[in-house]
């Protein structure tokens, strides 16, 4: 039995092509009156509600009295770090009266992440997770990188990969204390020993190539040895400092530069001109109090932004998309339109995948019902939970 959802007052589909031109911002592949068909998981049609044909085998679907209700594809986080313990709080305290941040705090962290058990590690994640289905994300990818040692590695990687497929090894988070007088030693623990453990469990991975973390060439060296494993890059890049990790992340074919704090005109121009997205974090910018990324620079150079929530208890300890396309609109000057497509169709390119971050005949039935009459409101209202319903490859998420 195929399903019907029928109530549809302005459906995004992020497809240039099935637009009915009542949106002036055609990247969305905006659908008024729109219907759309679920079959196996998979959108099956999509148009306007008019040219839906009725048979025996669509059943309608209610969305609960939702009428001309709003429908945008679900939401892709591409960047999240989702295992950890513990709680810095009064580090976010210190912060906000004047402390400034850095890569270090992360081994708070790490200590509490050691200690947990794996129970406690995974009722954590499903917490985390539970929050990003209530807030529109339909896919997640977690990323390691707090226990910093072979075993923790491998059962954080091992605890994430039951939820989702996009795992991210990032063993070179920071050079933990007991590898402060001996950096070359850990940098190859982590190309070598660490790779292999967690190499079951993970499809990408991940450096911290920045300021108070790891050096371009340690970068380079670590992404190296992953890929030879059948693992796929990305880099965190350019948070604190420009120091060449654009560069390294265009050379090597990253899926995605994350942060781009701090850009040249140079390195706009290498992101624009190659595959690589810039994935902006903009909740850690509020979190610390830095300067913004500029969008507006990235998007008119043409290179693909994504948005994305960093997830993390340091700097950026939101699960909601939402709020981040709310900054990315008010402070980083993305129009709503932008900000929404880079936290859907983005955050797929992101992730390399074809088949979520848009609502075309073939993708997974991944959408979002919001309680309001325009994708608009998702800027508009900031702190305003709009998601009323999340489905994920055709069901209704709970």
């Amino acid at each position: 039995m195929s399903h019907a959802i029928t109530d549809i007052g302005l459906l995004v589909t992020n497809n240039v092509e099935l637009g009915d031109g009542s949106d002036e911002n055609t990247q969305l592949g905006v659908i008024r009156d729109a219907a759309l068909v679920i079959e196996n998981g998979l959108v099956s049609w999509v148009g306007p509600k008019a040219k839906l044909q009725a048979t025996d085998t669509v059943e309608s679907v209610d969305f609960g009295g939702f009428a001309a209700a709003t429908v945008i594809p679900g939401f892709v986080d591409s960047h999240c770090h989702p295992i950890f313990a513990g709680d810095r709080a009064a580090e976010f305290a210190a912060r906000m009266r004047g402390q400034s941040y850095s890569a270090g705090g992360i081994a708070s962290t790490v200590r509490a992440t050691r200690a947990a058990s794996n129970e406690a590690l995974e009722v954590n994640l499903l917490s985390l997770k539970s929050e990003m289905i209530a807030a529109g994300v339909t896919t997640f990818e977690a990323k390691s990188g707090y226990g910093l040692t072979v075993a923790d590695e491998a059962r954080s990687l091992d605890i994430a990969a039951k939820y989702t497929e996009e795992t991210t090894f990032l063993g070179a988070h920071v050079v933990p204390a007991e590898f402060a007088d001996n950096r070359d030693g850990y940098v190859d623990l982590v190309a070598g020993s660490m790779l292999e453990a967690a190499l079951p469990f993970s499809k990408w991975i991940d450096v911290f190539c920045d300021r108070g973390a790891f050096s371009v060439d340690e970068a380079r060296h670590i992404l190296r040895a992953g890929m030879a494993a059948g693992l796929k890059p990305r880099i965190h890049a350019n948070q604190l400092e420009s120091r060449g990790a654009i560069e390294l992340a265009v050379e090597l074919d990253c899926a995605s530069a994350d942060h781009c704090t701090h850009l040249s005109d140079r390195e706009i121009e290498l992101l624009a001109t190659s595959k690589t997205v810039a994935t902006l974090l903009p909740g850690a910018e509020f979190s610390t109090r830095s300067p913004y990324p500029d969008a507006r620079r990235l998007l008119a150079a043409g290179a693909t932004v994504a948005l994305a929530t960093d997830c993390n208890p340091g700097s950026s300890f939101t699960t909601s998309i939402a709020f981040c396309i709310a900054i990315a609109v008010r402070e980083m000057r993305m129009s709503p339109a932008e900000a929404l497509w880079s936290a859907t169709a983005g955050g797929a390119k992101a992730l390399r995948r074809t088949d979520i971050g848009h609502l075309s005949v073939g993708a997974r039935a991944d959408l979002v019902l919001l309680k309001a009459p325009s994708y608009v409101h998702l800027s508009y209202r900031p702190g305003v939970n709009l998601v009323e319903q999340t489905w994920i490859a055709g069901r209704k998420a709970k």
